[in-house]
């Protein structure tokens, strides 16, 4: 039988053939793994443009890019309008490092660069680079990187930093497909920016809604809706709708957010205040943010402010301030812009509310004036009378008898005169007078609002005719602040306030039956009274009284010499 010769074929052949076989894999393997970055770029792409929420869509970039080119460390830098980084967005840092590092970035070094060069940077080693500032303290290391920029229609909105790729390096292919991602992350950026002034729009519509129908409502305060609403809408901690008083000063008609404990209602002086400096000039304002204390001195601290005009016919009525808490990020233009148009509505409805106030007032003029009427011609006759009679009857009865009837009889002359001090606190001032019985009457009936009871008012003299008007404001606030300790630090449950006016002096008396006057508390309140009584050459006395209570004795010349 014939052997069977073996095939065979030439060695050059062969091996041209097995190269050829080898380029086939290799190239196969080259589309398999492009094939593979395509579909990751695809995933990528979809995760971003998933979601509206711009936070989530932040967070979804980094994340995106890191799974992208195998990434160890990633993060977003948000550019603000100064040119650095306002926010930024890091993965791959546990928090418990992040905090180790302290302070992000703000956009020096080789970022600065990828913010000024609009353009990506790709680096073997970080270090090598002389625009690398390097890392602060218990940073972790890091070599290569890729800085590629997001832009959202013709303007960079930030930039999409990589370090540490799993290969050691970063190649071109990486930074041609981060930078496509960053395009989709530009429209998915554009597409959340959208959908958030979309729900502003329709927030800030709720708010003026709200507020025209509190203005068209008697039974709803529109300046509680204005706060509320502006608080709510803008996310703000603290929301105060600031007046100007008859003597200057500014109050705290209303007020809402987590920092509102202590402040409504609060007086304070409008020279050198924010809101003082816009109701003055009639121009919005803002700030990074304010100590505790700066207004007055139940303030509390807040981070970034605006405050913005009430003006109605061209006149300022007040002013809107909004307060995020402290380290939060600034008041965004959108909500600057929008607060500032609703506060154009907000002044239509402070120009109603004070119609309205105007109105109540008048009715209880009318009301006061008939009481006054009604206790002067009744009530202090027929007490006058009694006490006539017991007078005629005291002579005609025994020693003993005599002395007990002359008591009422005093007792019925206290009476007359607590009488006609409530008749003269009724009747109604002339128009524009700012009489200072009147003004007085209103400090403590704003100042004891707190009381279980309200404070019993005395005068004594002429106080309209005689205190000087330069004298008026001091007279005013000495009532206000000690009425105001009383109600505050007193625990009392009666008051006495007496105003007693001679040819040389005036004086002012608070007596309370609470739980006494205790040295090296906090004295802010009582060392104004003092430094008032001293500037005008008076005293002062604050001091515990033996039956229980604090006595308040504040005595000043009507003719001094002014400083």
């Amino acid at each position: 039988m014939a052997s069977v010769e073996e095939i065979s074929f030439p060695d050059a052949p062969r091996s041209e053939l097995e190269q050829t076989i080898e380029e086939l894999v290799e190239r196969a393997q080259r589309v398999l793994a492009t094939q593979g970055r395509l579909r990751s770029l695809l995933r990528a792409n979809r995760v971003v443009i998933e979601q509206l929420d711009i936070e989530e869509v932040l967070k979804h970039i980094v994340e995106a890019a890191i799974d992208l080119v195998d990434a160890r460390y990633g993060a977003l830098g948000v550019i603000g309008p100064d040119g650095f980084l306002e926010r930024f967005i890091h993965v791959g840092m546990s928090g418990e490092l992040a905090a180790k590092v302290g302070d992000l970035p703000h956009g020096v070094g080789i970022l600065g660069a990828v913010i000024h060069d609009a353009a990506p940077i790709r680096l073997e080693h970080l270090h090598d680079d002389p625009r690398s500032s390097g890392f602060p303290a218990h940073h972790p290391p890091m070599d290569a990187f890729l800085g590629v920029p997001i832009r959202v229609r013709d303007d960079v909105f930030g930039n999409l930093y990589l370090t540490d790729p799993a290969a050691g390096r970063f190649t071109p292919e990486d930074e041609e497909l981060v930078s496509v991602l960053a395009a989709t992350a530009g429209i998915a950026i554009e597409n959340a920016r959208l959908f958030d002034e979309v729900k502003v729009r329709e927030r800030w519509a709720n708010a003026r809604a709200e507020v025209t129908a509190a203005m068209l409502s008697d039974d709803v305060d529109a300046l509680d809706v204005i706060v509320r609403r502006v608080a709510d809408v803008m996310d703000a901690a603290l929301a105060c709708v600031v007046t100007p008083e008859a003597d200057g000063s500014l109050v705290v008609s209303a007020v809402e957010g987590a920092l509102a404990d202590g402040v409504r209602g609060r007086h304070f002086a409008a020279e050198g205040s924010l809101a003082g400096q816009v109701i003055a000039s009639g121009t919005m304002l803002t700030t990074s943010g304010q100590p505790a204390g700066a207004q007055f001195e139940s303030q509390p601290e807040v981070g970034p402010t605006l405050v913005v005009p009430l003006s109605a016919s061209g006149t300022v009525l007040g002013a809107l301030a909004v307060s995020r808490a402290p380290g939060e990020d600034r008041i965004p233009d959108v909500d600057i812009n929008r607060a500032t148009e609703f506060a154009r509505q907000a002044s239509v409805a402070l120009q109603l509310v004070q119609a309205r106030l105007d109105r109540q007032q008048l009715e209880r003029v009318e009301d006061r004036s008939r009481i006054a009427r009604d206790l002067h011609d009744h009530v202090i006759q027929r007490l006058f009378g009694a006490g006539l009679t017991l007078q005629a009857e005291a002579t005609r009865t025994s020693e003993g008898s005599r002395g007990v009837i002359l008591e009422q009889v005093n007792a019925i002359d206290a009476a007359i005169a607590e009488i006609r001090t409530v008749i003269f606190a009724l009747s109604s001032p002339p128009a524009g007078s700012s009489a200072l019985r009147h003004r007085v009457l209103d400090a403590v009936s704003e100042a004891g609002a707190g009381l279980p009871t309200p404070p019993r008012l005395t005068f004594d003299g002429a106080v309209d005719l005689i205190v000087p008007a330069e004298m008026v404001e001091d007279v005013v606030a000495v009532v206000r602040e000690s009425v105001t300790n009383v109600a505050r630090h007193a625990r009392a449950s009666h008051t006495d306030v007496g105003v007693q006016v001679d040819d040389d002096h005036v004086t002012i008396r608070i007596d309370d039956d609470g739980i006494g006057y205790a040295p090296g508390g906090r004295a802010s309140g009582t060392a104004n009274v003092a430094a008032r009584a001293d500037r005008l050459g008076g005293t002062y006395s604050i001091r515990s009284r033996d039956t229980g209570g604090t006595a308040v004795l504040w005595r000043v010349p009507l003719r001094t010499e002014q400083p």
